[in-house]
């Protein structure tokens, strides 16, 4: 007498195969979801309106000749603006948005302080990878824009 409950049947070998490529559909479905709703892929509303006037808003920023020097460690976030000489650059405002590459769920606005040369923010951030998109105003009122990535520790 044979055992029939252990034999391998076609009709299992299919059934183990569909409910392996559900699984998969099924994951790759909720991986899909969450991308979309956690990144839309939207920069700006319309590119084409934002590129306008693009190359010489870049000339403007290039003529600045500024750097940046961000640090983000122990939940401070220190910003440097300097000018071609290194000193300090002449900034009338700025602002900042610090968050994750992947999702804005986590953005914070800082509330910097001028410190010796510096723009300093306590932030509460976890640790990990950031950006760090920075807008200021020269004292002519040319705009420099800048997105740095930060590792915070």
């Amino acid at each position: 007498m044979q055992a029939t409950g252990n034999v391998l049947t076609g009709r299992k070998v299919l059934a183990i195969t569909l409910g392996a490529f559900g699984i998969i559909i099924a994951v790759n479905l909720v991986m899909a979801w969450f991308a979309v709703q956690t990144f839309p892929g939207l920069e700006v509303r319309n590119s084409y309106v934002a590129g306008q006037g693009f190359n010489e808003r870049l000339r403007a920023q290039q003529a600045l000749d500024w750097t940046v020097d961000a640090d983000l460690t122990g939940g401070v976030l220190t910003v440097r603006l300097l000018d071609a000489t290194g000193s300090a650059a002449p900034v009338r405002t700025l602002t900042a948005i610090l968050g994750r590459p992947t999702t804005e769920r986590e953005d914070v606005t800082p509330d910097f302080t001028y410190d010796n040369g510096a723009f300093v923010a306590p932030v509460t951030v976890d640790y990990g990878n950031w950006d760090l998109r920075l807008r200021a105003e020269a004292g002519d009122g040319t705009p420099f824009e800048v997105r740095l990535g930060l590792i915070h520790r």
